[in-house]
């Protein structure tokens, strides 16, 4: 029998990964650090019109698409003459599960029972644990979720909480753990102890399940407006929302559609950090997640994560809890739609984003989620209260995270804020050239690493030399 310590489960991650996703990751490397993503994408997973037909079986997708006139009209009030985009929103809590998160779910849960799998485990926070619990209970499929709660003094984030009740309301089964290196090993017991299949948020399945977000959006625009959006935000976490979504745009041919990401500032939080775990209002959504996920995409729980955010974003903006908080409760009372507040994270850095685009121009906010109990912003605010950071109306660029939380006192005061692309894509290559410890570049790890940083194969060799003194040799 297998030992089960920590070190040796660990060391049989890979083993236990393969057996448990069914895809042998080593079909697709590439030279010294790469791999054929596309032909991971194309081989692995399922064409679009068999996604959209196996997500309509389980009422997945073809959410309400709605143009928020009277949010658009508000941001018009603080824009230059002939600025203010009209603003449009996805609304993903019309999913089963109530976030977009369904989607992901949908073709993971689908090929596990195909497969003949006879339950599926998730390691998540809670949305796309719900999502999984929703899909595999259409299937009569078992569904175990492992779940990150509590710091060390037991307390867990009502926002959590919540999600946890929802995966149990569609009978999951719920293992609730404390921050920390807890999570991937339970994750890698069950999936070994049960055979279950791993419905990761980051196989090709999860990935492949978004594209249809970013086709419905295309598809609804044209037929209403008769033209592609000029930009979609879409909050930025650990990269499959944006990815999946800016793959379902391109294959719409929405070409010139500009990709932005948008997550929450929590610049100074640790998310493995025992106490700053719970000194922050969302727990996804934000920079904690969205520029670790960015810059090492690979630090998922799979050999080679399916979302790779840097190869699709045009912008990166952040913007700031309270200024969420703002907005989430300027869509209840003039538009009339109760969601977020995590989701609506992208349609705070709508409204501001909008008032730098023409009158004629129209940005789309990809995805809201659900609400209620500890999801609220009541319950989140005060929380954080109860763990001594100061609740405040007051100018959001004084909001310090884990400090502060600063609510705008005037629409006019919410923005966004610029993160360096360009500081990014050389992140990234920095870990790449550390964890391979590669010392000279060939023909096709360049054009992976091209791909990987949205750049031409010229410009990432010039990097390459000038950043790192690496030479590109042939073969």
């Amino acid at each position: 029998m297998a030992a089960n310590d920590y070190q040796s489960v660990m060391a049989r991650k890979n083993e236990i990964m393969k057996k448990a996703v069914g895809i042998d990751y080593d079909r697709f490397a590439q030279g010294e650090l790469g791999f054929d993503y596309e032909k991971m994408m194309s081989e692995v997973g399922y064409d679009l019109q068999e996604i959209i037909k196996i997500q309509k079986e389980t009422a997945v997708g073809n959410t309400p698409f709605i143009e928020l006139k009277n949010i658009t009209k508000l941001a018009r009030k603080f824009a230059p003459k002939g600025k203010g985009a009209r603003i449009f929103l996805k609304d993903e809590a019309a999913n089963p599960s109530g976030s977009f998160k369904a989607r992901r779910a949908s073709i993971s849960v689908y090929h596990a029972e195909k497969e003949g799998y006879p339950g599926v485990v998730a390691a998540t926070s809670g949305n796309y644990g719900a999502a999984v619990a929703s899909q595999a209970v259409m299937k009569n499929l078992e569904t175990i979720i492992v779940q990150e709660v509590f710091d060390s003094r037991g307390v867990g984030q009502p926002e959590i909480l919540e999600k946890g009740r929802k995966c149990e309301a569609y009978g999951a089964e719920v293992l609730q753990l404390s921050v920390g290196p807890e999570l991937f090993y339970t994750f890698l017991r069950v999936l070994e102890d049960t055979g279950y299949f791993n419905a990761s948020l980051y196989t090709p399945y999860g990935i492949a399940g978004v594209e249809t977000l970013g086709y419905e959006i295309d598809k609804e625009l044209k037929e209403r407006e008769n033209k592609s959006p000029d930009a979609v935000i879409i909050t930025h976490a650990g990269g499959g929302n944006l990815t999946g979504t800016a793959r379902g745009l391109i294959k719409a041919d929405a070409q010139q559609t500009e990709i932005i990401a948008a997550s929450v500032d929590l610049s100074g939080l640790h998310m493995a950090s025992d106490h700053d775990f719970n000194r922050k209002s969302f727990t996804t959504g934000h920079t904690g997640f969205g520029v670790p996920f960015a810059t090492r995409p690979d630090r998922a729980d799979v050999p080679r994560n399916a979302a790779r955010a840097l190869r699709y974003m045009d912008q990166y903006v952040t913007v700031k809890q309270g200024e969420v908080f703002y907005i989430t409760e300027a869509l209840a009372q003039i538009e009339g739609i109760e969601r977020g507040p995590a989701g609506n994270t992208s349609l705070a850095a709508a409204f501001d984003l909008a008032q730098k685009m023409d009158q004629d121009q129209i940005i789309v906010v990809q995805e809201t989620e659900y609400t209620g109990a500890g999801k609220h912003p009541m319950a989140q605010l005060n929380f954080a209260k109860e763990n001594g950071i100061v609740v405040k109306n007051g100018d959001p660029d004084q909001e310090e995270a884990g400090k502060s939380v600063i609510i705008p006192e005037h629409p006019s005061q919410i923005k966004t804020r610029p993160i360096d692309l360009d500081k990014l894509k050389l992140s990234y290559l920095n870990k790449v050239i550390e964890e391979t410890k590669v010392k000279e570049i060939k023909e096709i790890d360049l054009k992976f690493l091209a791909d990987e940083i949205n750049k031409s194969k010229q410009e990432t060799e010039k990097i390459l030399k000038e950043e790192f003194s690496l030479s590109v040799v042939g073969g």
